[in-house]
């Protein structure tokens, strides 16, 4: 009798797994659920009030296609926390209606696919006037410097309109790291001194706005985590110090470029620029030089500064009477890392082109 010969269970396996890896090769995707890249973001054209329309942006993501986005407006606390469900709001607008005056507006974003789901919630809206006599913000309010312990940050209240003389009160919060809890830690005024307890955590301020009508609020975006003071040199851990950096074939890589106001709206109002510099082994660069100029030069170009010890530098930008406000347009920046005393063709230098959206009024 003929016998079949018998193939090992190892060698079945094998050919399972090879058979599954050409699969995966053929259709060239990896299975994997959604994971976003960039925050979701709400745009408007200021002063925020009722009958405005708020524009959903679902942000960036990764992950096999096809993705699902599904939308839900919130209506939140003036400090953006305590936010609950706007009923029938689902869509990638929303108009402010009268019971939004005193609250902030944020959007959750879910994005779905058949590896799974996940939500972001993009950052609130300035606070919707109870009273349309009351302040209204023009721009948010800022904060610059490097969140690290003994530096000092300092806050604008942005740009207001209202019945005037209006009174500003800045007050300092403390947030966690996912920006889910914010706390006010009793500082006011325009500067705060980073102390030891805030080390991970975010700062913002909160600006309230008072003129005879009423108060309005609105809020900065939080600064990167803070970190501790670095010690003598380069500040180990996570962080190099720019002389450092090298000669193993390190580069510098201008790693992130964050504009507020995004989409910009005016020419009268500064544009805060945050820049972030890491090496090409991901650490943080202390001391790097940073150059930035729009393509074409359509605003101020500010005097080159260090990094601090978090990696970052803010500049505050003016647009020229020629900068371009219109929609679906946007503006491009070349910006430059740079090691001082490097050659200029040659060194360590890393560069990047970025650009910001602009929009009506």
């Amino acid at each position: 009798m003929h016998r079949r010969p018998r193939i090992a269970p190892a060698l079945i396996a094998l050919a399972a797994l090879v058979a599954l890896l050409a699969a995966t090769s053929a259709t060239g995707r990896s299975e994997t659920a959604p994971s976003n890249q960039k925050e979701p973001s709400i745009t408007y054209v200021s002063p925020i009030k009722v009958n405005t329309i708020l524009n959903a942006n679902k942000g960036d993501w990764n992950g096999t296609e096809p993705i699902k986005y599904a939308y839900q407006w919130l209506r939140c606390n003036t400090d953006g926390l305590g936010c609950n469900k706007i009923v029938n709001a689902t869509g990638t607008t929303y108009t402010v209606v009268s019971a939004d005056g005193g609250h902030t507006i944020r959007l959750d974003v879910t994005a779905s696919n058949a590896n799974g789901k996940s939500t972001v919630r993009a950052n609130a809206t300035s606070e919707v006037p109870a009273n349309p006599q009351a302040p209204t913000e023009l721009s948010p309010p800022t904060v610059s410097g490097n969140p690290v312990v003994g530096q000092q940050l300092t806050a604008t209240t942005g740009t207001w309109q209202g019945s005037k003389p209006i009174n500003f009160t800045i007050h300092w919060q403390a947030c966690n790291e996912a920006i889910t809890s914010c706390v006010a830690n009793g500082s006011r005024g325009t500067t705060y001194t980073v102390a030891s307890s805030d080390v991970g955590k975010r700062m913002r301020v909160r600006v309230d706005a008072k003129n005879d009508a009423g108060t309005s609020s609105a809020l900065s975006d939080t600064t990167a985590v803070v970190t501790q003071q670095s010690g003598g040199g380069g500040g180990g851990g996570n962080v190099v110090d720019v002389k450092d950096v090298g000669p193993a074939g390190e580069r510098l890589v201008v790693d992130k470029v964050v504009f507020n106001p995004n989409p910009v709206t005016s020419r009268n109002v500064p544009i805060q620029v945050t820049i972030t510099v890491r090496d090409t082994n991901s650490k943080l660069v202390k001391g790097a030089l940073v150059f930035i100029r729009s393509t074409p030069i359509v605003t101020s170009t500010p005097t080159d500064a260090p990094t601090g010890a978090n990696g970052t530098v803010t500049y505050s930008i003016q647009p020229r009477s020629d900068f371009p406000i219109k929609n679906g347009y946007s503006v491009q920046f070349f910006v430059k890392a740079y090691r001082q005393g490097d050659p200029s063709l040659a060194g360590i230098s890393g560069t990047r082109l970025v650009q910001v959206a602009t929009h009506t009024p």
